[in-house]
């Protein structure tokens, strides 16, 4: 068993404009996230099936050609290498839930988020 405290997974800010702590398991990944209004998460895709809950604020998403606003109380599903990107319309709060693990954060090779 591994008991974890929020405060104290370190913070990453990957841009000026959206930050994130997550920790990775066995077989997943499980992230806490800041993005603020205006934030892009670029066009990708992964082998990771995808949960996003959102705890306050707004994400407009594009998931596979179709539109979707995430709002507070909401989760949407993204399953595995379906294309999807994102723009915070308010400042947001949430939850990503991947299976497998993300391996690209886990590392830092997840570039597409860094770009400016």
């Amino acid at each position: 068993m591994k008991h974890h405290k929020l405060a104290e997974i370190p913070e990453e800010h990957v841009t000026d404009l959206f930050s994130r702590r997550f920790f990775t398991g066995e077989k997943l990944t499980m992230a806490f996230l800041t993005i603020k209004q205006g934030s892009v998460v670029p066009l990708h895709r992964h082998e990771s099936e995808q949960f996003s809950y959102c705890i306050s604020g707004s994400l407009r998403f594009v998931i596979g050609g179709e539109e979707l606003v995430l709002r507070a109380g909401e989760l949407v599903e993204i399953p595995a290498w379906v294309p999807h990107e994102a723009v915070a319309e308010e400042d947001f709060t949430g939850i990503d839930v991947f299976a497998p693990i993300r391996e690209d954060w886990a590392n830092g090779t997840d570039d597409y988020l860094r770009r400016k």
